[in-house]
C-alpha cells in the first residue's frame, strides 16, 4: 500500500477517543507551541502593568453639622435636603472655569494638556472626582451624618492637596450658598411685604374716602344714629315740656300783670270803684281758668297733634275763655270815666300805691319779656332739632345702600390685613434665619476626616494584570497546540496504529536520526529560547525599572 492511500484511507477513519496520556503527549510534542504565546504574553502584561501609571485615591470625610439653634425656634429658610444642596455644590464646583483653575494651580494632567484640548481634560478631571451621598455614620454612641470627598491621580501628594482643596470649596460653597438663599428668601418676602402693605394702604385710603364720603351712613354707625335719633326725639320732648312751662308762667305773669293793671285803675274809693272790683274779680277768676286751660292744651300737645279731638276741646273751651275775659275788659274800658281818674290822681296814697303798682307792672313786663325771649331760643332749637331728626331718618334709610359696599370694602381690608400681618411673621422669622446663616450657626459642614495621603495605589492590579495576560497566552499556546494537533494526521505511538490497522502489533522500531543532525537542532533551539527568554526578562526588568524609577 503506497504512503498517499495510507494516509488518505487514515483520513476518512473516525479517530479514536483519546485518554489522559494522549493529552501529555500532546502537550509533550507542541510545548514550544503553548510556552511561547505565554511567555510572550507574560513579558507583554508586565510591560503594560509596569508602564501603566499609578492612580491614587485621595478621601476626605465631611460631616453635616446640624444647626445650633433649633428649627422650633428658628425656622430655617433652606427648604432642601443636603443631598440636593450636595449635587447643586458638585455642580458648581465642577464646572469649566472652577476646574481649570484647578487644573492650572495644581498643574494637572500635563502629558493629557499638551495633546488633548481642555475640554477632555476637564471631563477627565469630572470623572477622577467622586462624591458620595449622605449617609448616618456611628460616633460613639452618637448618629451623624457625613458624605464622602475622593480624588484620583497619578501623583499621591497632588492628590491629597486636591482633594483638600475641594473639601475647602465644599465648605465655602454650601455657607455662600445658605447664606444667599436665606438673603433673596428674605428680600422675597420684605418685597412681597412691601407689595402687601402697598395694597393695603390703597384698601385703608378708600375705606377712609368712603367712611368720609358716607359718615352717618355706615353699617356700624346704625347703633349710634338710633342712639342719636332717641336723644333728639328726648330733646324735643324736653324743649316742648320747657316750652309749656314758659307758656304756663307766661300766663300767671299775664295774670298778675292783668291784675296789677286793674288795681291800678281801681285804687280811688268812688262808688265806681265797688263796681270795678267785682268785674276785676271776674276777671281773676276767668284768668284762672284760661291758665289752668292753656296748662291742659300745652300737655295734650306734648303727646298727641292738634287734631286729637280732646286737643281740640280744649281749644274749643280756651277760645271760649278767651272772648269771656274780653267781654269783661271791654265793659272795664268803657266804665272808666275821666273825674273818677282825676279824683285818684289827687290822693296822696293813691299816688304812692300807683308808683308801686307802677313798678310792679314794668318788671312783670320785663320777665314776659324775657320769657319771650327764652320761648323763641326753645322754637329756634326745636326747630334745628327736628332737621337733625331728618337727617339722622334720612342716614338711617339710606344705610342699606351703602351697606354691601361697605361690607367688600371691610372684607377686602381684613383679607390684605391677614395677608400683611402673615408676610410680616414671615420677614421676621427669615431674617432671623439670615443673621444665623451669617453667623454660621445654622447648618454647617465639618471635615470629620482630612485628605488622607495614599500609600499604595489603587490601581492598576498589576498582579491580576500580569496573571490575566499569561492565564491568556496559556491559552493562545493551548489554542495553537491544538490546531497543529488537528492538523497533524501521522500515526503517533502504538495505539494509534493498532486503533486504525486493525493489526497485531509484534514489535517496534525507534526512529534513527543523525546524532549531528540532532544536537544541532538542539542548540538551535536552546538558542532561540534562551535569546527570547533574555530578551523578554531585560524588557521586564527595563519595565519594572522605569516604574520603581518614576515612581514617587
Amino acid at each position: 500500500m503506497q504512503p498517499s492511500q495510507m494516509s488518505d484511507s487514515y483520513s476518512s477513519v473516525n479517530r479514536r477517543p483519546m485518554d489522559i496520556e494522549d493529552y501529555f503527549d500532546i502537550v509533550r510534542r507542541h510545548k514550544a507551541w503553548i510556552l511561547g504565546p505565554a511567555f510572550a504574553a507574560l513579558v507583554v502584561s508586565t510591560v503594560v502593568a509596569c508602564l501603566w501609571p499609578d492612580t491614587y485615591v485621595s478621601t476626605a470625610i465631611i460631616r453635616v453639622v446640624p444647626p445650633q439653634v433649633p428649627e422650633s425656634f428658628v425656622p430655617s429658610n433652606i427648604n432642601s435636603q443636603m443631598s440636593q444642596r450636595i449635587n447643586s455644590m458638585y455642580q458648581t464646583i465642577s464646572s469649566r472655569g472652577n476646574l481649570t483653575n484647578i487644573i492650572n494651580l495644581y498643574d494637572l494632567y500635563r502629558r493629557d494638556r499638551a495633546r488633548r484640548p481642555m475640554e477632555d481634560v476637564v471631563e477627565q478631571m469630572r470623572r477622577d472626582i467622586k462624591v458620595g451621598s449622605v449617609v448616618p455614620l456611628s460616633q460613639g454612641e452618637k448618629e451623624i451624618s457625613a458624605f464622602q470627598i475622593a480624588f484620583s491621580y497619578e501623583n499621591r501628594i497632588v492628590a491629597q492637596k486636591v482633594t483638600a482643596d475641594l473639601v475647602s470649596r465644599f465648605m465655602t460653597e454650601n455657607t455662600r450658598e445658605r447664606t444667599q438663599q436665606s438673603v433673596l428668601t428674605t428680600q422675597f418676602l420684605r418685597d412681597q411685604l412691601e407689595n402687601a402693605k402697598k395694597e393695603l394702604d390703597t384698601i385703608e385710603e378708600k375705606l377712609t374716602s368712603f367712611r368720609t364720603s358716607a359718615n352717618g351712613r355706615l353699617p356700624d354707625q346704625v347703633q349710634q344714629n338710633a342712639q342719636q335719633m332717641n336723644m333728639l326725639e328726648q330733646r324735643i320732648g324736653n324743649l316742648n315740656g320747657q316750652l309749656g312751662r314758659i307758656s304756663t308762667d307766661k300766663m300767671l305773669l299775664e295774670a298778675d300783670l292783668r291784675s296789677l293793671k286793674i288795681q291800678r285803675s281801681s285804687m280811688t274809693p268812688t262808688p265806681e270803684n265797688s263796681i270795678r272790683k267785682q268785674k276785676n274779680d271776674r276777671l281773676v277768676q276767668i284768668d284762672r281758668e284760661i291758665m289752668q286751660i292753656e296748662a291742659v292744651l300745652a300737655n295734650l300737645r306734648q303727646h298727641y297733634k292738634d287734631t286729637y279731638p280732646d286737643v281740640r276741646r280744649v281749644q274749643a273751651q280756651l277760645n271760649t275763655a278767651q272772648k269771656m275775659r274780653e267781654k269783661i275788659m271791654s265793659d272795664e274800658e268803657s266804665a272808666d270815666t275821666e273825674p273818677v281818674v282825676a279824683a285818684r290822681r289827687q290822693d296822696p296814697l293813691f299816688e304812692r300805691e300807683g308808683r308801686q303798682l307802677d313798678a310792679a307792672i314794668e318788671r312783670i313786663e320785663a320777665q314776659l319779656k324775657t320769657k319771650d325771649n327764652e320761648a323763641k331760643a326753645y322754637a329756634n332749637e326745636i326747630t334745628n332739632t327736628e332737621k337733625a331728626i331728618r337727617l339722622v331718618q334720612n342716614r338711617i334709610e339710606s344705610t342699606p345702600v351703602s351697606e354691601q359696599q361697605y361690607g367688600d370694602i371691610i372684607r377686602d381690608r381684613e383679607v390684605a390685613k391677614l395677608k400683611y400681618d402673615d408676610l410680616n411673621k414671615k420677614r421676621a422669622q427669615s431674617q432671623i434665619a439670615e443673621d444665623l446663616e451669617r453667623r454660621q450657626q445654622g447648618e454647617t459642614l465639618e471635615v470629620l476626616d482630612p485628605a488622607s495621603l495614599p500609600q499604595s495605589p489603587t490601581q492598576p492590579k498589576r498582579g491580576m494584570i500580569i496573571g490575566a495576560g499569561t492565564a491568556i497566552g496559556v491559552i493562545i499556546g493551548l489554542f495553537l497546540a491544538g490546531a497543529r494537533e488537528a492538523k497533524d494526521t501521522s500515526l503517533k505511538n502504538l495505539k494509534d496504529v493498532r486503533a486504525y490497522t486493525q493489526l497485531t502489533i509484534l514489535g517496534s522500531v525507534p526512529l534513527l536520526e543523525n546524532d549531528l543532525v540532532v544536537r544541532r537542532r538542539k542548540r538551535l533551539s536552546w538558542l532561540a529560547w534562551s535569546t527570547a527568554c533574555l530578551v523578554g526578562i531585560v524588557i521586564m526588568t527595563g519595565s519594572a525599572f522605569y516604574y520603581y524609577a518614576t515612581k514617587v
